[in-house]
């Protein structure tokens, strides 16, 4: 096979499986959707032979014309270092939530992995796409899926989570759709460029050379999506409900890849097109990834409900994230990055064994379990340890990583040493510190309330241990933190370039704006 068609090749099979499927015989879905999960990971494997981690520019391109009249629009993929990570943890994730779907049952299995294949093709097609408007359909095309998901399948209050994120999600596609043809209509006036054009490729290296007010209005309706995917406070309102109904598998996914998607665009368009706004408002991105650090962990220490403890969690870990990206480091960013794929495995890790437990208990609420499950429910009880220590920010596993390169990076950042407000940033970043210990608080305490102390009548004789697919799907999860844990090269040394690059440039801009020489910093 020609290596240039192996990205196509990736998004065709969640694409034909969605129809396969749908044609299938209820009986036969669920094999058919593991076995279009396997090839997904084994294509996945060949892009990865094919992949030069060395190399900064994208790589494996396709390119057709799509559409000539009355705007240009191509087919248009490819991968570096940045979207090759999330392609990889996409297909591992995705495989791990079909194995994981099987309490599903009778409950119309045809039309749920159908679902599961269509959410698939756009995540895919997000990380990979290169035309702006193409990636703006994929993006939207998520909506159709994840609402049913969560509408059919879902919880008691199904159908108000299934709403409110339809509602949150497509207000964030109108603004991007704004932004993304305010964008389209000015880049036709900058440089050499004869004619508008959604070329990402293009975009990123015309973009920067807009006006400072030009970026503030492009870049705004993009950002504002992002946030709202990432999720962000105060736009974060939609992910605890979201999470709480929808059935384990997706929450899965949810948390562990529909999230990163709205963290990559913001490192790919925000931080690629926009480094004007990025250096003008970092101060304050900053301020508000401390915020969401800190605030969320504190929502973790109140809630009874374990997927709302995860929930909140995510949303203070997507706060690393918008440090990373604010601090105009090269460290920082690397270790932004680094949190994307570190929570996608580890929060999918973690909702999976909430739904072990519900599926044993039948409850999520910790002053219903009442604690004392590690005495039957060993194996479980080991992995819940690994997850939550990973999740805490452990050493040797992965989520410490991420964390301590997020904050090394930012203190010896360009924002900490040029903005005008140094020492701001330093108390945002010292703020953000006390996440870290309240992490660790509700983590522990959540382990507390679960499997520590006295078994509990009720539950005597009526639990099972973890089966031999839970105990797999686990172990690939667990697997995969600790070895980036102990070995994150195997990650960083795909992007290492990319970050350098994107935050020399914008560090950059925020250095031209304050009309001073560059400092000696880790870009």
């Amino acid at each position: 096979m020609n290596p240039e068609h192996l990205l196509t090749c990736l998004l065709l099979v969640p694409l034909m499986g969605t129809f396969i499927i749908g044609l299938s015989p209820e009986k036969s879905a669920r094999a058919i959707a593991i076995a279009l999960g396997i090839v997904m990971v084994i294509v996945t494997a060949m892009i990865g032979s094919h992949f030069n981690a060395a190399s900064l520019g994208m790589q494996l391109v396709e390119k057709v014309t799509w559409i000539t009249s009355p705007f240009p629009v191509e087919y248009h993929v490819g991968i570096d270092g940045l979207s090759f990570c999330l392609v990889a943890l996409t297909t591992i994730v995705t495989l791990m939530a079909i194995l994981a779907s099987n309490t599903i049952g009778d409950n119309r299995p045809r039309l749920y992995y159908s679902m599961v294949m269509l959410l698939t093709t756009s995540i895919l097609g997000v990380f990979i796409s290169l035309d702006l408007l193409q990636f703006f359909i994929l993006w939207e095309l998520e909506l159709i899926p994840m609402y049913f998901l969560i509408a059919i399948w879902g919880g008691p209050r199904r159908d108000y989570a299934a709403m409110k994120f339809l509602i949150y999600t497509f207000l964030g596609g109108i603004f991007m759709l704004a932004s993304l043809l305010y964008l389209y209509f000015q880049t036709g006036q900058v440089g050499a460029m004869q004619q508008p054009t959604f070329d990402m490729l293009q975009l990123a290296q015309t973009s920067p050379g807009l006006p400072a007010q030009v970026q503030l209005l492009g870049c705004i309706g993009f950002m504002l999506a992002f946030l709202i995917k990432l999720p962000s406070f105060p736009l974060h309102t939609w992910l605890p409900d979201a999470h709480v109904e929808a059935p384990t598998p997706i929450s899965m996914i949810l948390a562990g890849l529909l999230l990163k998607m709205g963290s990559y665009g913001l490192v790919r368009i925000c931080m690629g097109f926009f480094p004007d706004f990025i250096a003008q408002f970092g101060v304050f991105i900053m301020a508000l990834g401390a915020f969401n650090v800190v605030w969320a962990a504190i929502a973790c220490l109140v809630q009874d409900d374990m997927k709302r403890i995860i929930a909140y969690s995510s949303v203070s870990h997507m706060g690393f994230v918008l440090m990373g990206i604010a601090s105009l480091s090269a460290a920082a960013l690397s270790g932004a990055i680094f949190q994307m794929v570190s929570h996608g495995i580890i929060s999918a890790l973690l909702f999976f064994l909430v739904g072990c437990v519900y599926e044993r208990c039948h409850t999520r609420k910790l002053s219903e379990i009442g604690g004392g499950l590690a005495k039957q429910m060993p194996f479980l009880f080991y992995f819940w340890m690994l997850a939550a220590l990973a999740n805490l920010g452990l050493p040797a596993l992965s989520g410490f990583v991420a964390e301590a390169t997020v904050f090394y990076g930012s203190f010896t950042s360009p924002l900490a040493t040029l903005s005008q407000h140094p020492d701001f940033v330093k108390g945002c970043l010292i703020f953000a510190c006390t996440g870290v210990i309240l992490t660790a608080g509700y983590m522990l305490w959540l382990l507390k309330r679960l499997f520590y102390g006295p078994e509990q009548p009720k539950w005597a004789g009526h639990l099972t241990d973890a089966r031999p697919m839970e105990i797999f799907v686990a172990s690939v999860l667990a697997i995969g933190t600790i070895w980036l844990g102990v070995y994150p090269m195997a990650l960083t040394k795909n992007y290492a370039g990319i970050a350098d690059k994107m935050a020399a440039d914008t560090a950059a801009h925020l250095t031209k704006s304050l009309g001073s020489n560059p400092s000696d910093s880790d870009m």
